[in-house]
């Protein structure tokens, strides 16, 4: 299983990388799931990546106050609600539209009443 979950932080690995050059990608959140599954795979890989600068840029305050920037907020929020409509646009049926529409509404609650608010 720890060669799976060291495959699977590769890849959001780079996926965080391109967010940092990409506009359009979200860095946090890909960030965030290589921490996770370095740490589930590789004790060694984990803490490399802790020590990285794109760690302590990206997700060091997230990690040790719980908060993010507005910057980082609006752009998990924009592509995570721009996917869910994509998702919400293709859905036929009621229920399938409901339930997205209850995830981004989970969504936003988690993001606006959990998640702290940094100044950059």
């Amino acid at each position: 299983m720890k060669p799976i979950y060291i495959s699977l932080g590769c890849i959001f690995l780079g996926l965080g990388v391109l967010g940092v050059i990409l506009p359009i990608l979200p860095t946090t959140p890909f960030l965030l799931l290589t921490v996770f599954f370095f740490a589930k795979g590789s004790d060694r890989l984990h803490n490399w990546f802790l020590q990285t600068k794109l760690y302590n840029l990206h997700l060091k305050s997230f990690k040790e106050q719980r908060a993010l920037s507005r910057k980082s907020k609006v752009t998990i929020l924009s592509f995570a609600t721009l996917m869910l409509m994509i998702g919400f646009y293709f859905t036929p049926s009621v229920i399938g539209r409901s339930i997205i529409l209850l995830v981004l509404l989970v969504k936003y609650w988690f993001f606006f009443f959990w998640i702290k608010t940094i100044k950059e």
